[in-house]
C-alpha cells in the first residue's frame, strides 16, 4: 500500500515515519548518524530473514531469487541516478568496485590520476599507495567547493588517466558544483571522470541529465542516506567504455560459462558486468530491495528528503547559534549557506572526541573526523530530538575539562 508522507508530518513528534524503525529504536535515543549509518526500516528486517528462508528452501537454487533482488538494487540506484539499470555495477563495498575501475585504467600510458584533497579514505588511501608505485597523483585543494571543478579542468592533461572527485565532501558537507565543467575537460584529453556520489545519494537530488554527467562515472553506496546497510556499493558505467578491469571476478564471464569450446583472451560480460566479483553473500541485496520498496511505496523520493534534510539541518544551525558556546570550543562551518550543505551539520572543534563521548552518555549520537564534529539528522528524527539535542550539546560542551 502506497503511503506517502509530507514533509510537515516528519518534524512533528512523534515523526510520523518513526513507527516504521522500531528495531533501531529511533524514538528512544538521537541518532544523529544519518550521514554515516542511518537507521533501517523494519521492512529490512523482512528482506534480510527471506535471504535465509531462500537458502534453506532453495539451497543452491536460490541464486535466481538472489539476481532478482540485485537487478530491484540496480533499479534503486538507477531512479536515484536518473539513469537506467543497466548502467549500474554492484559490489560488496565502493572500494572493490574503485580497484576494479583502477586496475582498468591504462596506467602504463598515462601514469597520471588527478583527485582532490578531501575524498573518503577508501580512495584516498588507495592513491596515496599508487602513488608509492610510482603513479603522479595530482591533488587539488577541497576549499572552496565552488572551485574544485575549474581546478580540476585546468591540471588534468593527456597524461591522465582519470580524475576522482566528491559530489559532497564527506567531511565538512560541501556541495561541489560545476562537475559538467570538470568532466568535459577530462573528455577532451582523453581521461575519465569519477564521481563520488556517496553523500548526495538520497539526501540531495543527483540526477546525471540535469547535472550533464551522462559520460562520468559514479560510485557509492547504501550504507548512509540510502538506509540499505553494508554490502550495497555501486559503479554506475558510463555508455560506450570497454575497459577490461585487471582485477577481475568469474561473475564476469557468468552468461558464458556453460557453451563449451576453448578460450582465448580473458571474456567479459557487457556493459557494467565487466565489473564483476564472484561469489558473494547476497544477503545485502535482499535487504536493500526491501528497503528501495519501503521508500518507494511511501513516496520518500529525494525531493522530499532533501526538504525535510535542510529543515533540519537548518534547525539545527539556529539551535546552535542560540547556544552561543565560546568559539574557542566549538564553532559551526558558516561559509557556505544553507543551500550549498549536504546531509549533515560540520562543527570545527579541536575537543571532537571529547563531546562525542559526553554526547553519547546523553543518549546524542552523532561522529568526528578529526577536529570536526558532525551531527547528521535523518527523516524519522522529530524536530522536538533536534533540539533536545543542541541543549545536550550545550550542556557537553559546558562539562568539558579545562585543557591542560
Amino acid at each position: 500500500m502506497r503511503v506517502a508522507f509530507t514533509a510537515a508530518t516528519l518534524y512533528a513528534s512523534p515523526n510520523a515515519l518513526s513507527p516504521h524503525y522500531t528495531r533501531f529504536r529511533v524514538t528512544e535515543r538521537i541518532l544523529l548518524t544519518g550521514h554515516s549509518h542511518q537507521a533501517w526500516p523494519d521492512r529490512a528486517f523482512d528482506g534480510q530473514t527471506r535471504a535465509w528462508q531462500d537458502a534453506a528452501q532453495m539451497v543452491d537454487g536460490k541464486w535466481e531469487a538472489a539476481m532478482a533482488a540485485a537487478d530491484q538494487v540496480r533499479e534503486g540506484y538507477a531512479r536515484l541516478l536518473d539513469d537506467a539499470p543497466a548502467a549500474i555495477a554492484l559490489g560488496p563495498a565502493t572500494h572493490d568496485l574503485l580497484v576494479k575501475l583502477l586496475s582498468a585504467l591504462p596506467l602504463r600510458q598515462r601514469p597520471r590520476l588527478v583527485t582532490t584533497t578531501g575524498e573518503f579514505h577508501a580512495l584516498r588511501r588507495q592513491l596515496d599507495r599508487l602513488t608509492e608505485e610510482g603513479i603522479e597523483v595530482v591533488k587539488v585543494p577541497h576549499e572552496p567547493a565552488a572551485e574544485v571543478a575549474e581546478r580540476i579542468a585546468h591540471v588534468v592533461n593527456d597524461r591522465t588517466a582519470a580524475a576522482f572527485v566528491s559530489a559532497v565532501f564527506y567531511e565538512n558537507a560541501h556541495l561541489v558544483s560545476g562537475l559538467a565543467h570538470a568532466l568535459a575537460a577530462c573528455r577532451r584529453v582523453g581521461a575519465e571522470l569519477v564521481v563520488d556520489a556517496y553523500h548526495a545519494l538520497n539526501v540531495v537530488p543527483f540526477s546525471l541529465k540535469a547535472q550533464g554527467l551522462d559520460e562520468a562515472y559514479v560510485t557509492g553506496g547504501g550504507y548512509k542516506y540510502c538506509q540499505l546497510g553494508e554490502g550495497n556499493g555501486f559503479l554506475r558505467v558510463p555508455p560506450g567504455r570497454t575497459l577490461r578491469p585487471v582485477v577481475t571476478g568469474w561473475f564476469s564471464e557468468f552468461r558464458s560459462l556453460y557453451p563449451g569450446g576453448p578460450r582465448g583472451r580473458v571474456e567479459y560480460g557487457p556493459g557494467p558486468e565487466v565489473f564483476a566479483g564472484a561469489t558473494y553473500d547476497p544477503t545485502s541485496h535482499y535487504r536493500a530491495a526491501a528497503v528501495f520498496q519501503f521508500f518507494h511505496d511511501h513516496a520518500l523520493t529525494p525531493g522530499l528528503l532533501r526538504e525535510v534534510n535542510q529543515h533540519q539541518v537548518g534547525l539545527l544551525q539556529e539551535r546552535f547559534d542560540a547556544l552561543d558556546l565560546d568559539p574557542a570550543v566549538v564553532t559551526r562551518d558558516r561559509s557556505l549557506p544553507l543551500e550549498g550543505l549536504g546531509g549533515f551539520l560540520a562543527l570545527r572543534t579541536s575537543r571532537a572526541a571529547a563531546l562525542h563521548q559526553s554526547l553519547r552518555a546523553r543518549g546524542v549520537w552523532t561522529d568526528y573526523r578529526g577536529d570536526t564534529l558532525r551531527l547528521g539528522p535523518a527523516p524519522y528524527l522529530a524536530d522536538a530530538q533536534l533540539t533536545a539535542a543542541m541543549a545536550a550539546l550545550q550542556d557537553a560542551a559546558q562539562s568539558l575539562p579545562a585543557p591542560r
